[in-house]
C-alpha cells in the first residue's frame, strides 16, 4: 500500500491557511465520537488532558472515526515523549501538545514525533498507524505526515510565543483560553478585556511567523471574534458541552 491512502490532508489545509472548525470531544465514548464525525467538522480533539481517556479508549475512537471527513487531533496530558510515542503507533498523525511554555519545550515536542534522525521517536516494526507493517514507505514518509500544535496557556509562553512560532516542525499555535485567564489573574473569565488582548497579541505573532493560530471557543460570539482576528482553526463547541445544554433544556422545557 502506498503512502498516497494514508497522507495527512488535515495538516495539508492547516498549513495552506484554510479555516478549518473543530470540535472538541470528551466523553471517552467511540458512538458519541462517531457522531461528531458525522456532523462535517473539519477536525476533532480527541481529549487526553482533561477527559477521561487513554490508549483502550482512543483506539474504538479512531475506528469509529474512520471514513470520516473530520481529522482526529489528540491532546496528550503532557509533553513526554513516550506517551507521545505510544498515541503515534495507534493511529494518530495530528497532536496538540498542552503547555508549551519554552522554545526547548516546543522542540521536545516536535522531536518526540519524528524518527531519527529527525527526533527521537521510538520504532516499532508493527504497529496500527502503520497498518501492522503493511505500509512499505511509511518509516521514510511519516515524519512529514505529523502535525504538531503547540498550546501557549501561560505569561511565559507568552513571552516566548515567537521563539516558540519559530520551531521546525510547529504547525500551528494554539491559544488555552480557561488557563491563559486563570495564569494572567482572570480565573474563569475568558472572555475578559485583558485577556483577549493577550489572545489577540499570541494570534498576531504566531501569524507573523506564518503559523495558523487557534482557540477553543464555545460561546459563538467569541468564536467568530477570534476568526474575525485571523484563527484558522477554532473549536466551536463540544460534545459534552452540547449534550449538557440539549439534555438540560429538554428539561428545563417540561419541569419549568
Amino acid at each position: 500500500m502506498s503512502n498516497a491512502s494514508w497522507a495527512n490532508p488535515f495538516r495539508q489545509r492547516l498549513l495552506a491557511g484554510e479555516t478549518l472548525i473543530g470540535s472538541w470531544c470528551a466523553l471517552a465514548n467511540p458512538v458519541t465520537t462517531e457522531v461528531l464525525g458525522l456532523a462535517g467538522f473539519d477536525w476533532l480533539v480527541l481529549d487526553g488532558e482533561h477527559a477521561p481517556n487513554d490508549i483502550t479508549t482512543f483506539v474504538p475512537q479512531l475506528m469509529a472515526l474512520k471514513g470520516s471527513a473530520s481529522a482526529p487531533v489528540v491532546r496528550p496530558p503532557c509533553n513526554e515523549p513516550v506517551i507521545i510515542k505510544r498515541l503515534l503507533d495507534i493511529g494518530f498523525y495530528n497532536f496538540l501538545i498542552p503547555f508549551v511554555e519554552t522554545e526547548e519545550e516546543a522542540r521536545r515536542a516536535v522531536a518526540s514525533t519524528r524518527y531519527p534522525p529527525a527526533g527521537i521517536r521510538g520504532v516499532s516494526v508493527s504497529h496500527r498507524s502503520n497498518m501492522y507493517g503493511t505500509l512499505a514507505d511509511y518509516n521514510a514518509t511519516i515524519n512529514d505526515n505529523i502535525t504538531v500544535l503547540v498550546q501557549i496557556e501561560t505569561p511565559q509562553g507568552v513571552d516566548n510565543i515567537d521563539a516558540i512560532a519559530a520551531v521546525d516542525g510547529v504547525d500551528g499555535i494554539f491559544v488555552g483560553p480557561g488557563d491563559l485567564s486563570a495564569a494572567l489573574g482572570y480565573l474563569g473569565q475568558p472572555a475578559h478585556p485583558e485577556v483577549l488582548k493577550v489572545i489577540r497579541h499570541i494570534f498576531e505573532r504566531a501569524c507573523a511567523a506564518g503559523k495558523p493560530g487557534g482557540i477553543l471557543a464555545p460561546v459563538e460570539a467569541d468564536a467568530r471574534r477570534y476568526l474575525e482576528w485571523g484563527a484558522s482553526f477554532v473549536a466551536v463547541g463540544s460534545d459534552l458541552g452540547v449534550f449538557r445544554n440539549a439534555t438540560q433544556a429538554l428539561c428545563d422545557r417540561f419541569k419549568k
